[in-house]
Formats: C-alpha cells, structure tokens, sequence
C-alpha cells in the first residue's frame, strides 16, 4: 500500500533545477531516506523502500551523500574493539 502526497511547489523551480517533476519526486525521496537514515530513524532496509531502490542501489547511493553505510556510534565502536 502507498499514500500520495501532494507538495505545493513554486513555479518555476522544476525549470530552475533543470528537472521534470518525476526526476525531483524521485531525488527527493531518496534525499529524505538518506537523510532519515543518517540520523538513524530509519534502517537501510527502510531507506530503500522509501527510495524506492534495493538495498545495494541505496547503500552506493550513500556515498552521492557522504553518508557512511555503517552507523556507529563512537560507544557502539569502542564496545566493539574492547570485545577483540
């Protein structure tokens, strides 16, 4: 199941970024996953599926972003090494 979702864009801005509405919609959704993802709000399994990609296709788009596709706290990473 899915929702639509209407945003309310001012004209012009699809001209100005040089994008069709369908190439934005799809940037967008991958940008709010990604960012979602970075915050840790939602898991890269999540991210894909609002992106609309697999889960390979989102973890290299990660890096369109600087984003790491390991997510670990500095704790999480010090536990980890203390365990070795």
């Amino acid at each position: 199941m899915s929702i639509v979702l209407k945003l309310d864009m001012p004209e012009g801005v699809f001209s100005t970024l040089r994008k069709e509405p369908s190439e934005f919609a799809k940037e967008l959704r991958l940008a709010a996953a990604v960012k979602w993802y970075e915050m840790g709000i939602i898991s890269q399994e999540k991210a894909a599926e609002i992106a609309g990609l697999t889960r390979a296709e989102f973890i290299f788009s990660l890096g369109k972003f600087s984003v790491s596709p390991f997510q670990y706290s500095i704790e999480e990473i010090k536990e980890e090494i203390s365990h070795e």
